[in-house]
């Protein structure tokens, strides 16, 4: 079986010059070092559909120079090419792409923008223009503009309503249209009616010269709406999913190790349980795996929360998404892509958000009350005029009337204001609101959840206790810890930095799992654990310094509070909030932390599906909990909160996944932020309250007639500035209280 494509040429006469795909460099940076001297590089070719593609392909590349094999993969699409690696990349692109098949780098992540805004600031930059010009022309005709130019101005001011009309509103249209499709109502339906009847009311005067029309009032009503509905989308979109971030901590593939000897790097898609693969220190491990060789420590922060490394040896259990530190392991897949502990978290992070994206906001649950009301007071006004005096310019013209100044621009703007103010004042103390809602959600919160490393304390290991080592011993700990990657080892090298000037090891080397061995004036230096550093390890445990084998100063390491951490505790209690900490850490360090914090409740060694759990329990006990985490295993609890916090120290996936980020160490930004978020929601309520005052007044005086449509936007417009003017007031009093300091203690020090 044969596969019949054009030849290149054609396609190229007829759809233009052809994409040659990536570059020599760039298919060097893609390619994977598979050992033996070889390299593997893999694309994408979407035009395979059949095996005749299949033979073409490999037997066009297998002829290359350089080349090793090529293998085609029909269900994927996928050309895995593996070449000598001492070689320049062979015209691999430039091959299939004179076979007719254009390729690229295999799964390349495209950025998804957000394309609703720019449409929106578009539609609203129209808005403002027509709207300008319109009151412009508009004036000429309220001086007292003779009849023949008075409808010369009217047409000029119909053209330019049309593209305010058609363009700008069509947010609104789409919006109403959808929810009436379904059978129900919202803010919208009012708009577009009061809109499209005000424009065709105005357009039907123009016609037969009226006296007044009221496109001022169209592209009015729009241009403020706009206003609210672009405010109100920023802060929606400044929520991002974190479960994006959380995908991509996984690597894409892994080095696969074939019964006959052969190796060859495997998207992660088509690895399954049993395969061998090599784990290079520093690489994340792909799926979970049993160690079958090999010596290293782990960074389980991903699972646990926890950065201090964990020793693994053959037999030992590897979770997904685990980081290997400092040692090649040989290990066995245990579980296929879709069921690694890491797609299980994302699977918890989805559910979480998709919970959370039901949370109905107070614009949203007002706007169910509103509009059915707006439409039977339009709807009684025109029956009531034509009962009474017949007249359908003069009835259509009051319901206009009713519909426009009752228009939800205030209730648009009230809330989308105040969170644009409120994220102001935040932002001015170092804290990052990302969701409008969540706003509406901190003022609710009656329990708050703390992770305990890297959200109550600094979450890195800080030596502790050097006044017993000397100097010179501390300069050589030093100068052989800048030669591992452990955090122990960052530790001594930050703490004897000063000290290590001019000490030069020989022949450094690291031994997984055990520690930095290096030579200096013909002695052997040992860092690390004291069983492996020392020859009588009899009496010490832990991280030692020695040199032939002799004990030179043994080191303790330990986790300090964040400032502010009393303060914080003691204002949040204070509010009668109920806290707790829920820790992957073990039980000694846990209970220590809550016992400085005077915080009664804590949980221990917990993973974090049971963080997650225990957010659902307190859910289904009625409280509304806010979650402070900063690790990658506190994602799925911060998106399944009520509302959730991080520092900025946190993790991307963590930073995604909470909605408010506090860029200062300093945790007295939580009870800060708290109050900023009650204030809010205060005058989130007078704006709605004073909405809802002005429409009891506004809507019997158009209901009497008094009123035209265009009054009626100057009425509407009016009530919106008031809103914004009372959404300006958040945080005039200012917050110093929240920040003032405690008298000076001592932060108290958890060894670890």
């Amino acid at each position: 079986m044969t596969c019949c494509l054009p030849p290149p040429a054609f396609v190229e006469a007829v759809a233009g010059p052809i994409q040659h795909g990536p570059s020599d460099d760039e298919l060097r940076l893609a390619s994977r070092d598979i050992g033996e001297g070889l390299r593997q590089t893999d694309l994408s070719v979407p035009s395979i559909h059949c095996g005749g593609c299949i033979r073409s392909i490999e037997k066009a590349l297998g002829a290359l120079d350089d080349v090793v094999s090529a293998r085609v993969n029909l269900s994927t699409k996928r050309v895995a090419i593996r070449w000598r690696a001492d070689a320049t990349p062979p015209p691999i692109v430039k091959t299939l792409t004179d076979l007719g098949y254009p390729s690229n780098l295999f799964e390349t992540l495209d950025a998804q923008q957000d394309r609703t805004l720019p449409a929106l600031i578009r539609a609203l930059a129209v808005a403002a223009f027509v709207s300008m010009n319109i009151m412009m022309l508009s004036g000429s005709v309220w001086a007292g503009a003779d009849p023949a130019t008075r409808d010369i101005l009217h047409w000029i001011c119909a053209g330019l309503a049309l593209p305010a009309l058609l363009y700008s509103g069509r947010p609104f249209y789409s919006s109403a249209w959808n929810a009436v499709r379904h059978g129900r109502t919202n803010m919208d339906v009012p708009i577009t009616i009061g809109v499209a009847l005000a424009f065709a009311l105005s357009f039907y005067d123009t016609v037969h010269s009226g006296e007044q029309v009221y496109f001022d009032a169209v592209v009015s009503l729009i241009f403020f709406l706009l206003i609210g509905r672009t405010l109100d989308h920023m802060m929606r979109e400044r929520a991002r999913t974190a479960v994006k971030g959380l995908v991509k901590l996984a690597p894409r593939g892994a080095l696969v190790l074939a019964e006959d000897g052969s190796r060859e790097y495997l998207p992660l898609r088509e690895i399954t349980p049993g395969m061998t693969i090599l784990l290079a220190a520093g690489e994340r491990v792909p799926v979970d795996a049993l160690v079958l060789e090999g010596m290293s420590d782990l960074d389980r922060s991903l699972i646990n929360g926890e950065a201090l490394p964990v020793a693994a040896a053959p037999g030992m259990v590897l979770e997904a998404g685990t980081l290997n530190l400092t040692g090649p392991l040989t290990i066995s897949a245990q579980a296929a892509e879709q069921d690694s502990t890491l797609a299980q978290m994302v699977r918890l992070m989805e559910a979480a958000e998709s919970g959370r994206n039901r949370y109905r906001r107070i614009a949203d649950r007002a706007a169910e009350l509103y509009s059915p009301v707006v439409h039977l007071a339009a709807l009684a006004a025109f029956v009531g005029w034509m009962a009474l005096n017949g007249d359908v310019h003069n009835a259509v013209t009051v319901a206009i009337a009713v519909l426009i100044i009752t228009c939800p621009c205030a209730l648009g703007l009230a809330v989308p204001m105040v969170q644009v103010v409120a994220a102001r004042r935040l932002f001015d103390a170092g804290i990052m609101l990302k969701d409008g809602s969540a706003l509406e959600r901190l003022a609710e919160i009656d329990t708050i959840v703390f992770d305990k490393t890297g959200t109550l304390t600094h979450g890195a290991p800080q030596v502790l206790d050097l006044d017993g080592v000397s100097p010179d011993v501390l300069g050589q700990a030093a100068a052989l810890a800048s030669y591992s990657r452990h955090p122990y080892s960052q530790a001594i090298a930050r703490a004897g930095a000063a000290q290590a000037t001019g000490i030069a090891f020989a022949t450094v080397s690291e031994h997984p799992g055990l520690g930095v061995e290096g030579t200096l004036d013909g002695a052997v230096y040992r860092l690390g654990r004291a069983a492996w550093a020392l020859d009588d390890a009899k009496g010490s445990s832990g991280t030692v310094l020695s040199r032939n084998g002799s004990l030179l100063a043994p080191f303790a390491f330990s986790d300090t509070l964040r400032p502010g951490a009393r303060r914080a505790v003691a204002a949040l209690q204070e509010r009668h909030l109920d806290l707790e900490i829920v820790s992957g850490d073990r039980e000694a360090p846990v209970a220590a932390i809550a016992n400085a914090l005077g915080i009664a409740r804590h949980a221990s060694a917990i993973l974090p599906g049971g963080k997650t759990d225990r957010i659902a329990a307190l859910a289904a006990q009625g409280h509304k909990t806010l979650m402070v985490g900063d690790g990658l295993n506190d994602a799925p609890a911060l998106a399944a909160a009520h509302v959730s916090m991080a520092p900025s120290s946190a993790a991307d996936v963590g930073r995604s996944a909470a909605d408010f980020v506090f860029l200062h160490d300093d945790l007295s930004a939580i009870p800060l932020a708290l109050a900023v978020a009650r204030d809010a929601g205060w005058l989130v309520k007078q704006n709605l309250a004073l909405s809802v005052l002005y429409n009891l007044i506004a809507l019997p005086i158009a209901v009497a007639g008094l009123v035209n449509p265009f009054m009626a936007a100057i009425a509407m417009s009016a009530s919106s500035l008031v809103v914004v003017l009372n959404a300006l007031r958040l945080g005039w009093g200012g917050y110093a209280s929240l920040r003032r300091p405690l008298r000076r203690v001592r932060t108290p020090a958890v060894t670890t």
